[in-house]
């Protein structure tokens, strides 16, 4: 009988944790033909998530817990229960509700069919704000514009692995500044998309903010292309043969004509201009160089301080 490894990073989830454990096991009791586990990665909560934990998996030997030292993050979070979980499947999900359990079984079924890496795609809901759908259609066509791997709009943390894939993440792609929804593309094998309408949140608040989701928007450009550097290149050609062009007519009007040309404000302008893209551009060249590293130091993606039910 083939296993399954339920992974759900978590993090301050404190009133709806229960609900969305009561949720999945009833959901993985009426499978059939798997042995089914779930895994809980708890990000360094500062509420009571880990302190219910405990106490759900201290009656249901099923459940298994992992509690990180500090908070790492949502993406490390997922590697963790990757490294940790030593079954023929793994489905990643968020434990907000937000995640349907009920797509399991036709998860189940894709990878029966041949599939080793299903992906659950959000499809909005008509009443969905249009601020929200807005910015997360603005957010896939930035990091497509930038990147070379394509990810559908809607794409999420929520889909099923093989064990061979998971392999390849445990052993081969160890990288710092993981950008999941790329590499899961990029990773290859057989894939193929299934959508789902996300459920309103049970209870607490999104824990991505404008500024988690611009840096993650720039881990996923930066993790994936060099784009940014080489219009950096082509800006940077444009406007120093500007600035040529600009020089000579200043040069020729100096010897040529009775008086220098005019216009101190204009030239004013235009240095702060390229000053500006100057600054611009060493930022983005810094972000590549904070990558870098990232990598060399070396450090440990994660660490671990408590387990629970696990060998």
């Amino acid at each position: 009988m083939p296993s399954l490894t339920v992974i759900c990073p978590v993090y301050n989830e404190e009133y709806v944790i229960r609900l969305f454990y009561e949720s999945l096991k009833k959901t993985l009791d009426a499978v059939r033909g798997y042995r089914c586990e779930v895994l809980f990665v708890v990000d360094r909560s500062k509420d009571k998530t880990l302190e219910i934990l405990r106490d759900i998996a201290a009656n249901d030997g099923n459940v298994k817990v992992l509690s990180l030292s500090s908070r790492f993050g949502h993406q490390m979070s997922i590697v963790a229960g990757i490294d940790h979980a030593q079954t023929d499947l793994l489905i990643m999900m968020d434990s907000d509700l937000q995640h349907p359990p009920e797509l399991i079984p036709k998860m189940l079924s894709q990878y029966e069919e041949g599939y080793e890496v299903v992906h659950a795609l959000r499809k909005w809901p008509a009443d969905k704000s249009k601020v929200k759908k807005l910015a997360s259609k603005a957010f896939y066509q930035i990091v497509n514009r930038f990147s070379e791997v394509k990810i559908e709009s809607g794409a999420a943390d929520f889909r099923l692995i093989s064990r061979r894939v998971a392999d390849v993440f445990r052993s081969k792609i160890r990288e710092q500044n993981q950008f999941l929804r790329g590499l899961f593309r990029w990773v290859g094998f057989r894939q193929v998309n299934i959508e789902f309408v996300p459920a309103a949140r049970a209870s607490g608040m999104t824990k991505y903010d404008w500024s988690r989701l611009l840096k993650f928007a720039m881990s996923g450009i930066t993790s994936f292309s060099r784009k940014p550097l080489q219009y950096a290149i082509g800006l940077g050609l444009l406007t120093a043969t500007f600035g040529l062009v600009f020089g000579i007519f200043a040069i020729v009007s100096y010897f040529f004509t009775d008086q220098m040309p005019s216009g101190w404000a204009t030239l004013a302008t235009i240095i702060s201009f390229l000053g500006g893209i100057q600054l611009i551009f060493l930022g983005v060249l810094g972000e590549y160089v904070g990558a870098i590293f990232d990598e060399v130091k070396r450090r440990p993606l994660y660490v671990v301080e408590e387990s629970i039910n696990i060998e």
